[in-house]
């Protein structure tokens, strides 16, 4: 086995899922990454895990479920499906990402793509999370498709390295290297937390929005600890401090400053406008009939669920590499995410103003001329973000 591959799914295995002995895992991978899969089950069992669950992915199975199935097949959940995601509970569960062919579904009604939820099992999912009762963990998965994407050729070596930078496997201890640089992020969540904001403020072009914040909400890193007591790493990579807002105060509008791969298709362009907390208007170059039939469709699709701020030391952004993937593209930049809040950020019960949706999209809005502010309860602005370098000391 590629010795690089395989100390990959060691770091995965071992930091991100935190797989314990006796555990067992639930492996997602498309049916193109076969062989990272391979490698995280062998490190799985070497890590102790009693049984590994793989169930691959096709893209094109669910293209031709969307184009050819009746209107039921797009939110149907079989019970065999819903026991498996159930059975994850308490256990450890790995997805890859690395979309090898992102805009497969770019020739389909974009209503019907949006509407092609199985949402019994997003249920499911969303209340693992919120209970945190699995340590789970998503990564890409480098494949000569995807290079593709991104390159223009199918370069999986320089695929390759761009990944293992983002992922510090150039570290002589990559362990360490991670640990040191996720408690770097928790000094900045307790340093926002500190100033006890009432809301951020983003401007920059296209952009002027201030988002409401939730006082008992705290900013957090993307480290986490399940319920049962194992701290995991829910995103490899991860740059992020975040938090859910309130979900009913968001005014003013904010553009993406990436594509977003969503469904199938990509969005490009994107730009959002809010008032009262929903969002009255979606513009963009491309997709804007996914989003509006998602929106419409799924309730509360239209509030926000997550605010998270990356900077310019991100090893994602240094790569500069547009990755057509939304777990390294959100690691590069600022981000805001519609939908499902977390109840986790909070100190004690979730407040009322989190907001409760069955889907949870991220979407890039940062850059070096975006302007983040926290907003004080008095009215005060004090700076955050300024040329993509943190400003709270």
């Amino acid at each position: 086995m590629d010795e690089r591959l395989e100390r990959y799914a060691e770091l995965v295995v071992g930091l991100g899922a935190n797989v314990q002995p006796g555990q067992e895992v639930f492996i997602l991978p498309n049916i193109a990454h076969k062989d990272l899969a391979r490698a995280l089950v062998r490190a799985s069992y070497n890590a102790g895990a009693s049984y590994v669950h793989v169930l691959y992915n096709d893209a094109h199975i669910r293209k031709a479920m969307i184009e050819l199935g009746p209107d039921a097949a797009l939110t149907y959940a079989p019970d065999f499906l819903k026991t498996f995601f159930e059975s994850m509970t308490g256990n450890a569960m790995i997805a890859t990402t690395g979309d090898p062919e992102p805009d497969l579904l770019g020739d389909l009604d974009g209503e019907r793509v949006g509407r092609a939820i199985p949402i019994e099992i997003i249920q499911i999912r969303m209340r693992q999370v919120s209970e945190n009762t699995v340590a789970w963990c998503g990564v890409g998965a480098p494949t000569e498709a995807w290079a593709k994407q991104v390159f223009g050729e199918p370069d999986v070596e320089r695929l390759w390295e761009k990944v293992a930078f983002c992922m510090r496997l150039d570290e002589p201890d990559p362990v360490a290297a991670w640990r040191e640089h996720l408690a770097r992020l928790r000094e900045r969540g307790a340093a926002l937390d500190a100033l006890k904001p009432d809301a951020i403020r983003y401007r920059g072009p296209g952009t002027d929005l201030t988002v409401g914040l939730l006082p008992n909400a705290r900013w957090m890193s993307g480290s986490s600890t399940t319920t049962n007591g194992i701290e995991y790493v829910a995103n490899m990579p991860t740059e992020e401090i975040f938090t859910s807002p309130d979900s009913r105060r968001a005014d003013g509008t904010i553009r993406a400053s990436m594509p977003l791969v969503l469904a199938g298709q990509i969005v490009r362009g994107l730009e959002l406008t809010f008032e009262g907390g929903r969002i009255v208007n979606v513009e963009a170059e491309s997709g804007a009939d996914l989003l509006r039939s998602q929106f419409a469709s799924i309730e509360n699709a239209d509030r926000l669920g997550e605010l998270a701020l990356v900077t310019g030391d991100s090893r994602v952004g240094q790569s500069e590499t547009l990755f057509y993937d939304t777990l390294f593209d959100e690691n590069a930049t600022c981000h805001i995410a519609y939908g499902f809040g977390f109840p986790f950020v909070f100190d004690g019960e979730p407040d009322e103003g989190l907001n409760v949706a069955n889907m949870h999209v991220d979407f890039m809005v940062g850059g070096p001329e975006l302007e983040v502010d926290a907003i004080l309860a008095d009215g005060t602005a004090v700076p955050v973000i300024r040329n993509e370098e943190w400003q709270i000391a």
